[in-house]
């Protein structure tokens, strides 16, 4: 359950702290590594020829962006069989098995197999998307944003052309569209997705075989973990026909071997200016893990109450864990002085470029705006608060809807536009449980932290606490509310803005108490992100002036192609192996005085005669990935299913910023581990044939 995909995509749920993800990609040369995260319209093949000897075409690359898969609660998945079997990480699929999960039935804990497609459990509220066309809309947004007075009005042209572009592509196809921003504004691609919504759970090895070595283990390498499980996606009540998928190569790839990886990165900002990346090391990310450790905290305190406390907040304490980490080695990369002193040089260089270039001069005070913008961003920093959990959310997502639905769609927030209409409902509708003594405790810890930032005689404070403590306050809140029944959520959905508006829930009451102030604060964080787009797509002209479009954008969550080869590494000189074996995880465990976290379930301890004592289990590869990618296919040229990401390892954690080719790795789970575990710990030798393509018995 090493969590890449909440590392980049999930964390951003729980924290609601912005962090612009639309900038340009690396701009260095890309002579001496494997560096990028290209887009399926503009592959890097000049550099795949020149390097690799290898040429994809069309074909090829069409085939594996429609055999891609993205998860909505964040995470890369692929087809793997005609018959609509997908395959992801354990720990993407982790919130769903929670969700599944009961007390006295710990799917996430214990696994799951389904015997036959009549057992397989469906998810209660998951959607997948697959993508199915890109189209560049650059012109038609840029067109509608000439002229405006000032960041407010550009931002809200923006914020209509696009909700016009979705809404009639929408309509168009059927199919969820997306207007991505690429290249800080230099760009806008019309991504157009097929959605999945009857995702059946297929198979779930248990999590002390997924999360094998804990948080000890986390983000070091070797590694001995099956983070794997499989899903279904139907149509019609039966398994989907799917024509795209890839064929499974149990014998993996051998060391030194070009492979490729297909998911969806969260975020990188790694042509972010100095000034900006400053504010990050000096103020946003020391902010965000004071947050993380004292959520962490909390979680850990909450599970020792009870065995039942303990696997209600296992999913989200192993999140929090394993952000922490993510975190600390990203803040130790940019505390790195002899880092920033490479990008205050890469900087200055690029600047003295653009005054001896009488076109390029014009640009040049983009570096300044950006310079100025982030003593604004720390400022609004100092005024945030949060109250995201799941109730809370819930109240406040009904309370918008509410007002937002009495707008033209082109002025809406965008998370309440037409076009994602079902992706919302299917969300606030869920019928997967909500916890209310977990809810009760994170919104007292949450209504406190509030009043640390603003203070306990402020006039929030007062409207938060109504003269309780925040204990008492959120004891009172989580008591009477309902937002938690999905029967009342379906009940309010249903009826009039005013039936939602005077429920008289306490926490929609709470939600329409503190909608100004969010907004407010909402609407300054966007202003401020307009200017910065603006400003990034000035530095994007610049770089598309110099190397054209041959540079890679920023991570979106959006489908991306990344490559690299197989290949071990040097650590405090010793050679670290490419691959781990599955017989190897027994002496990893014998190695800890067979003590947790290093137990393994006793379903392998039974079949430890029936594994191959050569079968690889773990492996390495160069390939440039970061948090989304985690459950993505590794692929060889036949566009082959060798492996699936997993993880990257500790020298992996600065990749937010920059690429680390000697030392950071991406690591995968070997596709014959993943057979050789259904067939032979399992007993699943049916979803074993099916991966390999043999004929059902």
């Amino acid at each position: 359950m090493t969590s890449l995909c909440r590392r980049g995509f999930l964390l951003g749920v729980f924290l609601s702290i912005f962090l612009l993800t639309t900038v340009l990609g690396s701009f260095s040369s890309r002579a001496a590594a494997d560096e990028g995260m290209w887009l399926f319209s503009n592959l890097p093949l000049k550099y795949l020829a020149e390097k690799y000897d290898f040429r994809p075409d069309d074909q090829w690359a069409n085939k594996l962006m429609r055999s891609s898969v993205r998860f909505n609660v964040g995470g890369s998945a692929s087809f793997v069989s005609p018959r609509g079997l997908v395959l992801t990480n354990h720990h993407v699929g982790s919130d769903t098995l929670q969700k599944l999960s009961s007390e006295g039935n710990d799917i996430l804990a214990n696994g799951f197999l389904a015997r036959t497609t009549e057992d397989e459990i469906p998810a209660p509220d998951l959607e997948l998307n697959q993508l199915l066309s890109i189209n560049d809309v650059t012109a038609q947004v840029n067109k509608a944003v000439e002229g405006a007075a000032d960041p407010a009005a550009a931002a809200a042209a923006r914020r209509a052309v696009i909700a016009k572009i979705e809404k009639a592509a929408s309509e168009k196809t059927g199919n969820r569209c997306d207007v991505i921003t690429l290249y800080g504004g230099g760009r806008y691609h019309l991504y157009e997705y097929k959605k999945y919504t009857d995702v059946r759970l297929v198979w779930a090895p248990e999590a002390d075989s997924a999360f094998f070595g804990g948080d000890a283990d986390n983000f070091e390498y070797p590694r001995y973990c099956l983070d794997a499980c499989l899903f279904r996606v139907y149509e019609n009540d039966k398994p989907a026909v799917i024509e795209d998928y890839l064929k499974w190569n149990s014998a993996g790839p051998k060391e030194g071997e070009l492979i490729f990886v297909s998911g969806n990165p969260g975020s990188t900002s790694r042509i972010f200016t100095t000034d900006a990346l400053k504010y990050q090391r000096d103020i946003r990310m020391p902010d965000v893990l004071d947050f993380i450790r004292r959520r962490e905290i909390l979680l850990q305190q909450f599970s020792l109450g009870s065995p039942e406390k303990k696997r209600r907040a296992n999913d989200e304490t192993l999140s929090f864990q394993n952000s922490r980490k993510a975190y600390t080695g990203m803040l130790g990369g940019l505390q790195d002085p002899a880092y920033f002193a490479e990008r205050v040089a890469e900087e200055k260089a690029m600047l003295d470029k653009l005054q001896s270039d009488p076109a390029l001069r014009k640009y040049a005070s983009a570096w300044q705006q950006i310079a100025e913008l982030q003593a604004k961003r720390s400022a609004l920093r100092d005024e945030s608060f949060s109250l995201n959990t799941r109730v809370y959310r819930l109240a406040r997502t009904f309370v918008r809807l509410a007002m937002e639905d009495q707008k033209p769609n082109e002025q809406r927030l965008p998370e309440f536009r037409d076009s994602g209409r079902e992706s919302l409902e299917r969300q606030i509708l869920s019928p997967a449980k909500i916890y209310l003594d977990l809810e009760r405790v994170k919104l007292a810890d949450l209504l406190a932290r509030t009043l640390e930032v603003r203070g306990g005689d402020s006039e929030l404070a007062q409207v938060l606490l109504q003269g309780k403590s925040p204990t008492a306050r959120a004891d009172e809140i989580i008591a009477n509310t309902r937002m938690h029944d999905a029967a009342f959520r379906k009940e309010l959905y249903g009826g009039d803005r005013q039936s939602i508006l005077t429920c008289g829930d306490p926490l929609i009451e709470l939600a329409l108490a503190l909608d100004v102030e969010e907004r407010r604060l909402r609407t300054a964080n966007e202003e401020l992100d307009e200017i910065e787009r603006q400003a990034y797509a000035q530095i994007a002209e610049v770089l598309f002036a110099i190397d054209g479009t041959s540079v890679y954008p920023d991570a979106t969550f959006t489908l991306r192609l990344t490559f690299g080869v197989v290949k071990g590494y040097e650590e405090n000189g010793k050679m670290i192996p490419a691959f781990t074996k599955m017989t190897g995880a027994f002496q990893h465990q014998e190695d800890h005085g067979n003590a947790e976290p290093w137990v393994l379930p006793q379903s392998w301890h039974a079949a430890r005669d029936r594994i191959p004592a050569d079968m690889p289990l773990n492996f390495v590869s160069t390939a440039d990935i970061i948090g989304g990618n985690s459950g993505s296919p590794v692929i060889n040229k036949d566009l082959e299913m060798v492996g699936l990401i997993f993880d990257g390892n500790i020298q992996s954690l600065t990749s937010d910023f920059f690429y680390n080719e000697k030392q950071g790795r991406a690591i995968s789970v070997h596709a014959g581990a993943i057979t050789t575990a259904l067939r032979n710990i399992y007993d699943a030798a049916h979803i074993a044939d099916e991966l390999e393509g043999q004929p059902q018995k």
